[in-house]
């Protein structure tokens, strides 16, 4: 792992949290992520099951996770199971994690190889009766491939069908909401790795760079910096490409006179920066590009000042609709006609902003939570406004990653340039 080790505290305390809700005489067996094919004899990049890590910090393959926190035998109660490594392996791939290694990662002291998963879980199994396995339930889950986790759900029903099978999903979606003062510090410092990367674009765009040479200094920056690189599909958008919500081709020459759309973020130890910045190709706006520009921001900051614990996101993008409605008739692109006559189910402002405001952030970009479960502090989201001007090539989105505290609020962005005169002076330095 290029990123430094994180203290093994936050995962002890992690399945605390969990042991907490479980059901008595219960076990939690989770599965890594499978290392995915590409083509011929290819495979992408290792990316591990959130879970897993979230209860483990393992980040490695082939590793399970069991837990039966009523086991009559103390060591019994917590198993990691990781591949066991060999010469070849090692000359072929490189380091695989080493029981004493696995310990200090996890906090588990008990560490077995793979191949000793099904006797342990025979074991384990004759004084458990209910089992509790993960499954992808996110809201906007549209994989078609099946995991390591739903090939052991279909296997364990059908070999034991008689127990009580328990949803894990509900449980740790649940606990991974709140972040710790750990988790929240990684996910800062995915921030500044972020921040670096910005303040590097705007020394180097002008007109004539291309949006790939652009993703490529990012990447240089966030690499540079222990990161495994972005968080997600970098979105670099010139002109009227910023109008495509879910634009990643990054392949056109910026012109003088538009505007650049970054919607990127660095990953750090599993967790995640999620940033959108929109800069002047040629480093000054133009009086129109100023106004909407600055609508933009208003929307932000005042959809900042209503993420306070005891709302919830559907009331919320309600009244930042609410916000932008009145913005988008200030700069003459709705009118109170339209207002009256707008279909309750899709407002008037949706023709200019069609995207929620927000996000839960975590380990998973877009992650885990209930729509409806109230704001706490300790929920981390994203307040991501945008303007849409299609006809006048124009799109415009602001994104700061957003800690919600027990008072109100921290932007754990809070550094990253932001205003438009502040971008324009470090533009034109």
């Amino acid at each position: 792992m290029r990123y430094k080790q994180i203290d093994n505290s936050l995962f002890v305390e992690n399945r605390k949290r969990l042991i907490s809700r479980l059901k008595p005489n219960s076990v939690v067996i989770v599965h890594s992520n499978d290392i995915m094919p590409t083509n011929a004899d290819g495979t992408m990049n290792f990316k591990q099951n959130s879970d897993l890590y979230y209860l483990s910090g393992v980040d490695q393959e082939e590793s399970i996770l069991l837990l039966a926190p009523d086991f009559p035998d103390p060591k019994l109660r917590e198993v990691l199971f990781l591949r066991e490594t060999n010469e070849e392996i090692a000359i072929w791939e490189g380091h695989k994690l080493t029981k004493e290694e696995g310990e200090e990662t996890s906090g588990i002291k008990n560490i077995k190889w793979s191949q000793d998963f099904e006797k342990v879980l025979y074991t384990i199994l004759a004084e458990s009766e209910h089992i509790y396995l993960p499954s992808n339930e996110h809201i906007r889950n549209a994989s078609l491939v099946e995991t390591a986790n739903d090939r052991f759900i279909k296997n364990c029903m059908a070999r034991f069908p008689l127990y009580k099978y328990e949803r894990l999903a509900p449980i740790i979606y649940d606990l991974r909401t709140i972040k710790s003062e750990l988790e929240v510090k990684t996910i800062e410092h995915a921030c500044h790795i972020t921040e670096q990367g910005f303040r590097r674009i705007l020394e180097t765009v002008e007109p004539g760079v291309w949006e790939y040479e652009v993703e490529a200094e990012y990447a240089h920056v966030f690499l540079s910096n222990r990161s495994r690189g972005f968080a997600y599909s970098p979105i670099v958008a010139g002109g009227f490409n910023a109008c495509v919500l879910h634009y990643i081709e990054n392949s056109q020459q910026l012109k003088d006179g538009d505007l650049l759309l970054m919607d990127v973020g660095a990953e750090y130890a599993n967790y995640n920066a999620d940033m959108t910045r929109t800069i002047p190709v040629n480093g000054r706006f133009t009086k129109r590009q100023r106004q909407v520009y600055d609508a933009v921001l208003r929307v932000k900051n005042q959809a900042t000042e209503l993420l306070k614990p005891g709302s919830a996101i559907p009331e919320y993008h309600a009244s930042v609709g609410e916000l932008m409605t009145e913005e988008l008739l200030e700069l003459g692109l709705l009118d109170k006609t339209d207002i009256k006559n707008q279909n309750p189910e899709w407002p008037a402002y949706k023709k200019y902003f069609m995207h929620g405001t927000s996000h839960h952030l975590g380990i998973d970009v877009h992650d885990v939570a209930s729509i409806y479960k109230k704001f706490e502090p300790g929920m981390v989201f994203t307040v991501e406004p945008g303007i849409y001007i299609r006809e006048e090539n124009i799109g415009i989105r602001l994104e700061d990653d957003i800690l919600i505290t027990k008072d109100g609020h921290k932007n754990l962005m809070r550094n990253i340039p932001i205003h438009a005169d502040e971008i324009e002076d470090l533009m034109n330095k």
